[in-house]
């Protein structure tokens, strides 16, 4: 058999060493002719990119302006080499089978695992090597069953396809919530074009953003750099943007990192989860309900965290795939914001803090008990007021609140933002083509024939039917207006949204700005409050994704037929076979969902999707937010959120090269608005040297992830799952390195202030 998948291969003109030192060491007179418009020119930035590293700019025309893309992506393409075989699409569909399937038995149960994008990766490599090693070399019916070597288009094929709808499908959460919650069940018609709708609708406007989100090489979506290098990794692939640095080979670094992690994460994953949650202060006075609201980790801000788990840190995004500014932003947008703001408004008891931890995930009564909203329903899942009101308000967290205000302000942040900084580029790329992006993979990529508008128009049309079909003919209560509004929300945001997540790492969302829009929209509509919220939402989501997957297509050299069609066919399967879980879930599993299920099939998702379907879609936030009501300040945030992206904009117009220039509102209140659920360990952990870092960081990354999400698994499927959980639990798992994290004032949530018996706190009148 002979080699059918050459490798990538160095320009025959220059050498590595050559090719860096004549701009990366540049003389002073090439240095100084980087004025902006040239900037501009090599990169097609359109706006002072934070993300360019003019001490390391390369003017080339064959190489990216930005060293993260050289130091991960390859600069050149084999067209000859095999991508859509039929191994690629049978090896593909059995993942967008099985990986997907898993995941959603694993979704509805507590603890539970997730079976990530890099396992998929990881997975499919032997798997395609094996095949292409066994299978026979013959053509039938003009179909070539072993083209050849296990080429690595062929590997980002499949993994794409494994990946794209591998997590729970959100609307799948909606047809729980309608059985367990308002016992409502419908067939699986119904469920299969709520589904669909919500996942493909996206796609169609994700295409048109790839003239935006994609071609510009300025919109490098730094999470891709990691598969991108892991791929090449795989492969052995050489090119020069990995540099001249000597040293241990990218392979073998891959491997000894790996086997690092995953050995490691036994330790604070496990047998000393103490490692992961490292707030030692509270264990000196683990009774302290002050020090436990400021240096605890579950319920507390963390302040003397320290985290030797790298799940931990990784939570929020990895520290080695994010820009260092963006970092920067989060690390001080959460000191500000949770470090300081949040204790002030808890000590001072704002909005009735004291009697709640200062930080938790659930929202409570009057009473310091868990809102039981059960009490304030009808017979029909309407809003009781009298109930309402003679039960109590209800209360959240100072983090919790905080972290509402933060989401207000991100969304009018973003649109700001967006228009200061990037109308310009949006309306340049408006009128460019591909093969005139100043980059050498959009030129490379402009060879093949691109995806027609068409198909994203049937795509939006069928799916905009189904959506249609699923509101009128079944009694949703949402309205065909309320639908169009969720899609023109989603659409809206797309866009700048999509800049800012290719520049950052940080994805903004918008679940609760549309809860926020239907509720007072259609208040006490919950199933209409749910849908809305998907289409508003997922629609973004599902369209970004979309792109993201274009995105590691367009640095892999992948043609966009193919990935159209492996990312709509495999989200179809996915969508399908994860409807089918739940649906014999729900039919052969006995007590699904209840608290007490013997499996641990209690659905803590659902719980918490339903609940806040009765929050935001029941009780409605005109009794939250509304003038008079106690978390009516919050809303001034929306203002907050509109200004502040204002002031470092006009400085740094006038002050270009000050620090000032890397302050990003949207990525303050976004990567901060995490908690609840993350916590301050999540980001207490967040100049390198370039060489090293050229050739070993991206792989560095992938190395640590992958060992960490291969090694939960084993952990789960070897010591978690078996026996419900059981072993270990009379030794390892009660020993204080296990617990000591768990207990005390931290771990029970004790707030500052206690109730005594038969008292309350809050308003006399709501």
């Amino acid at each position: 058999m002979t080699e059918q998948a050459p490798q990538y291969t160095l320009r025959e003109d220059r050498t590595p060493s050559q090719e860096f030192d004549d701009v990366e060491k540049g003389d002073p007179a090439t240095e100084k002719a980087f004025d902006d418009a040239h900037i501009a020119e090599i990169t097609g930035a359109q706006f002072d990119d934070p993300n360019l590293d003019k001490d390391h700019l390369v003017a080339f025309d064959d190489e990216s302006p930005y060293p993260e893309v050289r130091s991960a992506v390859a600069n050149t393409d084999d067209p000859d080499m095999p991508v859509t075989t039929l191994r690629t699409w049978i090896i593909g569909i059995a993942f967008a089978i099985l990986i997907p399937g898993l995941n959603q038995f694993f979704f509805f149960r507590f603890p539970s695992v997730q079976i990530s994008g890099l396992v998929a990766q990881l997975l499919s490599f032997p798997v395609g090597r094996a095949a292409a090693a066994w299978l026979p070399n013959v053509t039938i019916l003009g179909v070539r069953i072993n083209p050849g070597p296990f080429t690595v288009k062929e590997h980002v094929l499949i993994t794409i396809m494994a990946t794209v709808g591998a997590g729970s499908a959100y609307a799948t959460d909606i047809i729980a919530v309608q059985r367990v919650y308002y016992d409502q069940r419908y067939n699986f018609s119904y469920q299969w074009f709520v589904v669909m709708s919500t996942q493909l609708i996206g796609y169609s406007i994700g295409g048109i953003a790839r003239r935006f989100l994609v071609a510009p090489p300025s919109m490098i979506w730094p999470i891709n750099l990691v598969n991108c290098a892991l791929f090449n990794t795989l492969h052995s692939q050489q090119y020069a943007g990995i540099g001249t640095r000597g040293g241990l080979s990218r392979e073998r670094f891959f491997v000894y990192w790996f086997l690092v992690s995953f050995f490691w994460y036994f330790f604070p994953g496990y047998l000393f989860q103490a490692l992961s949650y490292f707030s030692w202060v509270t264990w000196i006075r683990p009774q302290n309900t002050t020090i436990s609201q400021l240096f605890g980790y579950v319920h507390g801000m963390g302040m003397s965290v320290i985290t030797f788990d790298w799940s931990q840190i990784t939570y929020i995004g990895s520290p080695l795939a994010t820009p260092w500014w963006a970092e920067a932003n989060i690390f001080a947008g959460f000191v500000f914001f949770f470090w300081f703001l949040t204790p002030v408004l808890y000590f001072t008891n704002t909005w009735f803090g004291e009697f709640m931890p200062i930080s938790s995930r659930i929202s409570y009564d009057n009473t310091f008990n868990t809102y039981n909203v059960t009490r304030i329903l009808t017979p029909e899942s309407t809003i009781d007021l009298e109930a309402y009101h003679s039960y109590s308000p209800l209360f959240l967290s100072t983090t919790f609140a905080i972290s509402y205000g933060l989401s207000f302000a991100s969304i009018t942040a973003t649109l700001m933002h967006a228009f200061l900084y990037f109308r310009k580029q949006i309306w340049v790329q408006a009128r460019r083509a591909l093969h005139e992006q100043p980059d050498i993979h959009a030129r490379l990529m402009s060879k093949y024939p691109q995806v027609p508008e068409w198909w994203y128009l049937c795509i939006f049309l069928s799916m905009f039917a189904l959506g249609i079909i699923s509101i009128e003919v079944w009694p949703t209560q949402m309205p065909v207006w309320a639908f169009i509004l969720a899609l023109c929300i989603a659409f809206t945001y797309v866009i700048p949204i999509g800049m800012i997540q290719a520049i950052t790492n940080q994805q903004i969302g918008l679940n609760v700005i549309t809860e926020l829009i239907i509720g007072y929209a259609l208040p006490g509509r919950p199933i209409a409050m749910m849908m809305f919220k998907t289409w508003g939402y997922i629609t973004m989501a599902q369209a970004l994704t979309f792109t993201s997957d274009f995105k590691l297509g367009h640095y892999m050299k992948i043609a966009p037929k193919p990935m159209f069609w492996s990312q709509v066919v495999a989200t179809v399967i996915a969508g399908t076979v994860q409807l089918g879980v739940q649906a014999w879930m729900f039919t052969n599993i006995p007590d699904m969902c209840n608290p007490n299920q013997k499996d641990g099939f209690i659905c803590p998702s659902t719980e918490v999707f339903g609940t806040a379907s009765i929050i935001w879609g029941v009780i409605g936030p005109r009794l939250q937010f509304s003038k008079g009501q106690t978390y009516y300040p919050l809303v001034f945030f929306f203002l907050f959120g509109a200004v502040a992206p204002v002031i470092p904009w006009a400085v740094s117009k006038r002050y270009p090269n000050s620090i000032v220039k890397y302050i990003n509102w949207p990525v303050i209140f976004n990567g901060t608005g995490l908690i609840p659920p993350a916590t301050a360990i999540n980001y207490v952990p967040w100049a390198h040297h370039f060489s090293w870092w050229t050739k070993y960081n991206y792989v560095l990354a992938a190395a640590l992830d992958s060992g960490l999400a291969v090694s939960i698994l084993v952990i789960f499927f070897a010591l978690q799952f078996p026996k419900n959980g059981t072993i270990g639990a009379d030794n390892i798992l009660v020993w204080w390195g296990n617990t000591v994290s768990f207990v005390g004032a931290d771990g029970l949530g004790t707030p500052v202030r206690s109730l005594a018996p038969g008292e309350s706190f809050g308003p006399s009148h709501w």
